[in-house]
């Protein structure tokens, strides 16, 4: 069970380096635009605000990998913890997809962080 954790935890930080570089680096091109339909002119008012929350996404999933290679059970809990609570708030207010997309992987790996620890031997 501890390594199924980390995987799922591994696959929820790759999650958050895709949306690193679509906020970063594609957030004003066509797939950006096409992603959040967005006009041109809105996508290139919004980049630097983009480009910053890419850069939160991309501090979120270094924090996920940290915990899963070292095997940290506290960094995996604290960082699924801010994954979850940013995705249930984009979900209430910017769109619902986010709680889908972002809050319930967050969750399923967070449950299987604290589920690897009531199974391990002590």
């Amino acid at each position: 069970m501890a390594a199924l954790s980390r995987i799922l935890v591994a696959l929820v930080a790759l999650l958050h380096f895709g949306f690193l570089v679509l906020e970063m680096f594609l957030w004003t091109g066509t797939i950006g635009q096409r992603v959040f339909a967005m006009t041109p002119e809105y996508a290139d008012q919004t980049a630097v605000l983009a480009a910053n929350q890419g850069l939160y996404n991309g501090f979120l999933a270094v924090g996920l990998l940290w915990g899963a290679i070292r095997v940290s059970r506290d960094f995996m809990i604290f960082f699924l913890l801010c994954v979850i609570a940013a995705g249930v708030y984009g979900g209430l207010t910017a769109k619902l997809s986010i709680l889908y997309i972002q809050a319930i992987p967050g969750l399923i790996a967070l449950l299987a962080v604290l589920a690897a620890r009531r199974t391990s031997p002590a």
